[in-house]
């Protein structure tokens, strides 16, 4: 999930250099609401990750 929101920042990236100001406002959202669940679903994989049986 990383992953696509650094690929959706770059398209943002690219998008606003050549001017397509639409795009690269779409591409920023999309890449932030992708950043945004991958830190919420990190956070709850640490909570409740595999810990060791006693």
């Amino acid at each position: 999930m990383l992953n696509w929101a650094a690929t959706f920042f770059i398209i943002a990236l690219i998008a606003g250099i050549v001017g397509l100001t639409g795009i690269a406002a779409a591409a920023t959202n999309i890449a932030w609401i992708l950043f945004v669940v991958f830190i919420v679903l990190f956070l709850i994989s640490l909570i409740t990750g595999r810990r060791p049986r006693v």
